[in-house]
């Protein structure tokens, strides 16, 4: 006989098993560690707890590094531990325990005689098991026992006799199982009473910085960055990043090759066909091979690209004998991503054309399910175009072409189709990319061809119409209309687009236009733009600050930014250089926070910007933005972002003298379909300025009178004119016929007000003029409005020097007193004992402008925490504890 029987005589230890075939000894060795191994002390650590707890589970996909970890540990005890490494052969109950008792006596476990061993390999005795839980029950320290590969053992009556026996060993037995797949054991259980320990796939996959420690033991020395990307490839699979390493250390240039090698050509591709695709069923083998071709999916998907039904239970399978499948949560799955290379390039060498049929089946499954994202990757691989571009425009998403986190990739997507595909939708994706891109005539020829398409639809149509496709699709088209007179500077044809659209919005399903609320957006921010150009500035004001104002995600942000901008321009063009910056600062703080692609807000807003300083004689602060603007400025005609360009940089020419620059610059040409009030009114101040600096006011007096519209700025420059003409009395005249005081901002009314003075200079009425100087130094003050005294001319710096004139003007406008007649310090404010740093100065002067900290961060590019760290200085050094005093305090100390 093989050995003894559970209830027979005669050698009590076997030394074969019960086929009569010799123990294999290597079966019952830990396994050596390469010389590349890592050691993890968080994974040491945690199965560390397996001395605590009756049962411990490594379980892990293949190559995961399970049985290094445990043959680590096991090599470190410094007390023996029962190894055994199951083999197929291993599946029947006698052989399982045959060996099972042996690896106890290989590691030094003295076992009694009497427990014996079975005689049977296929079955095994009750009691035999019974007086093996006995005794270890019986033993002072337990008995350490590492059951590797234990997913080969997949007969239950060994499960359930295995639990037996942990069951009854109680303290005398510390099991260990190494498996790719859950155990038969009632896992449930153990963890309700917390005594089992778990090491599972997610916490054996290796951190970016153990890869790097990895990559170093093969000589490999790679950037965190390098290691990071390699991961996220890998997903921390031990295998996989040994693999990687072994290919790269025989590369010249190992960094390159990682970022750059072919899953499918490599040994990775071989362990995984070998060691999971091929141990699969052939219908296994089949679902894993099509699913390759998607990045997640669900049963139904899978059902839908093998043409099976019963998907669900094989992936559930998959996911639990971790086979490269990952359960995402709500019945999603995803294939590792090497896997998924691989499995794809195995799937065009075995069934080569069937690619481009599962991506076309899986994009309608995934347009029905109500995934448009995927469903437009997968036609697009397809080939499909006409089916991409159909979801596209019936999803109404056709806006997502110009705004949103998905843009770009959505117009690089598009730039493949070929122009083979003909369908409405095709020739409205098609329009769409050419505009977005300002190239009007192809954008413009498109969009009628879809429009003529269309309308025939429509006149063969015999039905009503019951489905919202149509007038989607020519809502699309309404709001391709009105981007196209925004960008030919066109209000008419603007009003007209946004009346089609309104009309349209009644046609289509509530819930799409939720879904889509760029489309709103878009066409809010075309309309506004139009009537801007116009100079009808109230009624873009009453189109674009609902979009401004609202508080919408990623999907709107880019329109959000364009319209603040645009009221930005509208502040500016009024005489508001406050609420200008607010608004402009607003539409790059939001542009910032959404990571947006060089918008054309942004660029606005950064004109805009230089504007102001110019306005507040900053020059050097008014260049920086105007340099900035033209680096982000989008490739884009449209004519107010044009005519923004020619306004700031003709402000900051002429603040420098350079009048024959500045007049070229506002000459430069702006292609527009209509006249803009304010954008011919800007360039006549260019040029009558010029006029003025070469002494002949009649010809500017002429330029000015001409400008259409009611512009006081250009009113308040004739009226400089005549002084220069020496028509004083007629500058008076001219500026009382201005707009009420309260509807003009201080940018203008400080330039009326210093003529008005000038002219009552003329005129021989010094107490008028230092009055009308003394509101204009009041009013300016608030805003920092420096540069309309720069411009005003000599007569100004007599009456500047006087008193009380002097007291108004000094500090902000005029330099301080010496520091030694300061005024006294309020009584009890200690001196400030610290000088302010340069930044704390910059943090200073903005809290003087009642900016918040949010806007002052955005302002000086800070992080939010560091402008708070800056304030808690200030407050410091200035012995204050308020905001407002601390400004209070600043001027006392001429800091401010």
């Amino acid at each position: 006989m093989a050995g003894l029987s559970a209830s027979g005589s005669g050698p009590a230890v076997p030394d074969a098993d019960p086929q009569g075939d010799p123990f294999l000894r290597t079966r019952f060795a830990v396994p050596a560690l390469p010389a590349t191994f890592l050691r993890r002390e968080r994974l040491v650590d945690h199965l560390d707890q397996a001395l605590q707890t009756p049962l411990t589970l490594v379980d892990g996909p293949a190559g995961a590094g399970k049985t290094l970890l445990v043959a680590d540990w096991a090599a470190r005890r410094g007390r023996p531990v029962a190894w055994l490494t199951h083999q197929t052969g291993d599946r029947r109950p006698g052989m399982f325990w045959a060996y099972f008792l042996q690896a106890l006596r290989a590691s030094g476990v003295a076992l009694p005689d009497g427990i014996g061993g079975p005689a049977d390999a296929g079955r095994v005795d009750r009691t035999l098991l019974t007086r093996l839980a006995t005794e270890l029950d019986a033993r002072d320290r337990p008995v350490l026992v590492v059951l590797d590969e234990y997913d080969r053992v997949t007969d239950p009556a060994i499960a359930e006799q295995l639990e037996y026996v942990l069951r009854h060993a109680s303290r005398g037995l510390r099991l260990i199982l190494v498996t790719r797949t859950d155990p038969l054991l009632p896992l449930h259980r153990h963890r309700a009473v917390g005594d089992m320990t778990e090491i599972r796939g997610a916490e054996l996959a290796f951190t970016p910085e153990e890869a790097e420690a990895l990559l170093g033991l093969h000589g490999l020395s790679l950037p965190v960055r390098a290691a990071e990307a390699l991961v996220e490839r890998t997903r921390g699979w031990a295998a996989g990043l040994r693999l990687c390493a072994l290919a790269a250390g025989q590369e010249p240039d190992p960094e390159t090759y990682l970022k750059r090698f072919e899953a499918e050509r490599t040994a990775v591709a071989d362990f995984l066909l070998a060691e999971v695709l091929d141990r699969q069923r052939p219908e296994t083998r089949d679902i894993l091979l099509r699913v390759s071709v998607v990045d997640r999916f669900r049963p139904e998907l899978a059902n839908v690209l093998t043409g099976r039904t019963d998907a669900e239970g094989i992936l559930a399978e998959l996911h639990r004998g971790n086979a490269f499948v990952e359960d995402l949560g709500h019945a999603w799955y995803r294939l590792h991503p090497l896997f998924q290379e691989i499995l794809r390039a195995h799937l065009r060498r075995r069934c080569p054309g069937l690619e481009p049929t599962l991506h076309r089946r899986a994009a309608r499954w995934l347009r029905r399910s109500g995934t448009l994202t995927e469903a437009l990757d997968h036609g697009a691989a397809a080939g499909d175009w006409e089916f991409a571009a159909g979801a596209l425009v019936d999803d109404l998403a056709i806006g997502r072409l110009f705004t949103g986190p998905r843009s770009d990739a959505l117009a690089e997507l598009f730039s493949r189709m070929g122009p083979e595909s003909r369908s409405p939708a095709t020739d409205l994706v098609r329009a769409a990319r050419e505009l977005s891109r300002c190239e009007l005539d192809r954008g413009l020829a498109h969009l009628r061809r879809a429009e003529r398409s269309l309308a025939a639809q429509e006149d063969t149509r015999t039905e009503p119409e019951e489905e919202p496709g149509p007038a989607v699709a020519r809502l699309s088209c309404a709001l391709l209309e009105a981007l196209a007179a925004r960008l030919t500077g066109s209000p008419s044809w603007a009003e007209l687009a946004a009346r089609a659209a309104e009309g349209l919005r009644q046609q289509v399903p509530a819930d799409l236009l939720d879904r889509h609320p760029e489309v709103a957006a878009l066409l809010r921010t075309h309309l506004g733009s139009a009537r801007l150009w116009a100079g009808r500035l109230e009624e873009a004001r009453a189109a674009l600050s609902p979009v401004a104002d609202s508080s919408g995600d990623a999907s709107t942000a880019l329109p959000r930014a364009d319209c603040l901008g645009r009221l930005a321009l509208i502040d500016c063009l009024n005489g508001w250089p406050d609420k200008a910056e607010r608004r402009a600062m607003a539409a790059l703080s939001t542009a910032e926070r959404y990571g947006l692609p060089e918008p054309s807000g942004s660029g606005l807003g950064r004109l805009v910007l230089a504007a102001v300083a110019v306005d507040r004689d900053e020059l050097r602060l008014a260049r920086a933005h105007l340099h900035a603007a033209q680096h982000i400025r989008p490739p884009t005609r449209d004519p107010v972002t044009e005519a923004g360009l020619a306004l700031a940089t003709t402000r900051l020419l002429l603040a420098h003298g350079d009048t024959r620059a500045a007049l070229r610059a506002a000459e430069h040409a702006v292609a527009a379909d209509a006249v803009s009030p304010w954008a011919q009114g800007h360039t006549a101040l260019a040029v009558s300025a010029a006029r003025l600096a070469e002494g002949r006011p009649e010809e500017a007096v002429a330029l000015l009178r001409a400008v259409p519209g009611d512009q006081p700025v250009c009113a308040v420059q004739e009226a400089r004119a005549h002084l220069a003409a020496g028509r004083p009395l007629a500058a008076i005249d001219l500026l009382g016929g201005l707009r009420p005081p309260s509807r003009l901002g201080p940018a203008v009314t400080v330039r009326a007000l210093l003529v008005r003075a000038e002219a009552a200079t003329a005129v021989g009425d010094p107490a008028t003029a230092r009055r009308l100087v003394a509101r204009a130094l009041h009013e300016a003050r608030a805003e920092r409005l420096r540069r309309p005294f720069a411009e005003a001319g000599g007569w100004l710096r007599p009456l500047l020097d006087a008193p009380p004139l002097r007291g108004l003007a000094t500090g902000w406008l005029t330099p301080g007193p010496p520091q030694n007649t300061a005024p006294p310090l309020a009584e009890g404010r200690p001196p400030v004992v610290e000088e302010l740093s340069g930044r704390e100065r910059d943090v200073l002067r903005l809290l003087d402008r009642m900016l918040s900290t949010e806007e002052i961060a955005a302002d000086l590019c800070l992080s939010v925490n560091t402008v708070k760290t800056h304030l808690k200085s200030v407050f410091r050094k200035l012995a204050v504890n308020r905001r407002a005093d601390a400004v209070r305090r600043a001027r006392e100390l001429r800091l401010l």
